[in-house]
């Protein structure tokens, strides 16, 4: 985790190997500087349980959480020769949802989402950006609503019927990861959805 100081307030850099415990640790000492407006940024796979402690630290201290910067995938830039449009560009803002999104909730974010809760299912969250879901998604998801193909959908774990990503569509076969939960004891894993080569690929992030 690193915590820098910018003109317009904080910058505050969540990375792979932050826990909830770690960064609730090292903001405790620090809230001096917390209470201003703070951008949080995650570097790759971030620990959503260290989202919700910077979070939580910010808002204990008096400060303004920002905006949430989330994880991008890289995916090969088109040739010149592509006469396809290119989307238009992204909103900066990412929306940050604090709760469970319930069955019949519908609505659609200009930029990326982040929501600190369940995603349950007959409930439908369409994003310009990534969607990235704390919980469990279990409703339907559309991750680059517009046509941007490096869009990412992440959630612990992807339980759906459907994603989206793009113009792409993937459908739960009957027994896979998306159509039933895992019941486990545990943590449930998180899992990355993204497009390669215009197919929905959902990996298990360990």
């Amino acid at each position: 985790m690193k915590l820098r100081g910018t003109l317009g307030g904080l910058n505050l850099l969540i990375e792979p190997g932050d826990t909830g415990s770690s960064v609730q640790d090292a903001l405790s000492v620090r809230t001096e500087l917390l209470a201003s407006a703070v951008t949080i940024e995650l570097q790759g796979d971030a620990d959503p349980e260290a989202v919700e402690a910077a979070l939580h630290a910010i808002r204990s201290a008096g400060g303004t959480p920002g905006r949430v910067r989330a994880p991008r995938v890289s995916v090969p830039t088109p040739s010149p020769a592509d006469s396809a449009p290119r989307p238009a560009p992204l909103p900066a803002r990412t929306e940050i949802l604090t709760h469970t999104l319930r069955a019949g909730y519908h609505r659609e974010f200009p930029g990326s989402v982040i929501v600190l809760g369940d995603v349950n299912p007959g409930a439908e969250i369409l994003a310009g950006g990534d969607v990235i879901v704390v919980g469990a998604l279990r409703g339907v998801a559309h991750a680059g609503l517009g046509g941007h193909a490096d869009a990412i959908v992440w959630a612990r774990p992807i339980a759906s019927t459907q994603i989206r990503i793009g113009d792409a569509v993937a459908r739960a076969p009957e027994g896979s990861s998306l159509s039933n939960m895992r019941h486990r004891e545990d943590q449930p894993l998180a899992e990355i959805a993204r497009l390669q080569d215009g197919v929905i690929h959902i990996d298990v992030q360990k």
